[in-house]
């Protein structure tokens, strides 16, 4: 007789799968995936801006326009929105809930613990992903809602850039700079750690050149506002 697990089966076992390790880190690794994704899609998006204000516009526009009519006016970029914030908090609740879990193994400090050879990115992925997660929160202010964007108008997503990145609003440009180098950082051990847990061990190189690719192409447009080429 052929056993068919019911629903009730498949949600226990997808319970159980979350509470252990091995189930936190793929939990870690898909969202992670899915949020690295999301990045170079982007990125490639904003590089669109260096073939002029026509064709950024256009592409702005063109964004809101997918899915219809099955989908409203701007419905797929409010869907694409929830799924990176479900992907964002599964993130950091496996990354939180993994850290927990190890500190709970060893509960008794070392009384002299030798210094641990680690990356300053290993060192640094909790105040980098608070850092992260409020420029996250200020992007989608500035150039989503454009609550803080000196350019209201929605139809002028050039404008909105260029202006906001203008040599006057330094501060604006600095603090990306912050969030995007941050991000390098911690892409680079991020990814370093999925394909090691893979078992591919000669996996620094390909996940120092993502980051590097990622950061490169994020900063390329707030400089070149700054210094006047868009």
């Amino acid at each position: 007789m052929h056993w068919t697990p019911s629903r009730s089966h498949v949600l226990l076992a997808g319970v159980e799968l979350t509470r252990s390790s091995v189930g936190k880190k793929i939990i870690m690794a898909v969202t992670g995936a899915l949020l690295v994704g999301f990045l170079l899609a982007h990125m490639a998006g904003n590089l669109k801006i260096f073939f002029g204000s026509a064709a950024f516009d256009s592409y702005a526009h063109w964004l809101r326009e997918i899915g219809e009519p099955v989908l409203p006016f701007g419905g797929y970029l409010w869907v694409q929105r929830v799924v990176l914030l479900a992907a964002i908090a599964g993130h950091l609740w496996a990354a939180t809930a993994l850290t927990v879990a190890a500190r709970r193994a060893r509960p008794v400090r070392y009384a002299h613990r030798p210094p641990v050879q680690g990356s300053y990115a290993a060192r640094t992925m909790r105040w980098g992903g608070v850092i992260i997660a409020l420029f996250v929160v200020y992007h989608v202010l500035d150039l989503t809602t454009r609550d803080l964007n000196p350019v209201a108008e929605d139809g002028s997503a050039y404008a909105a850039v260029a202006q906001d990145f203008a040599p006057g609003r330094w501060y604006v440009t600095a603090f990306y700079t912050l969030a995007v180098i941050t991000l390098g950082f911690h892409l680079r051990h991020g990814i370093w750690s999925a394909l090691q847990t893979l078992g591919l061990k000669s996996s620094r190189p390909a996940a120092l050149a993502v980051s590097l690719l990622v950061c490169a192409g994020f900063l390329a447009v707030p400089y070149a506002a700054t210094f006047g080429v868009i």
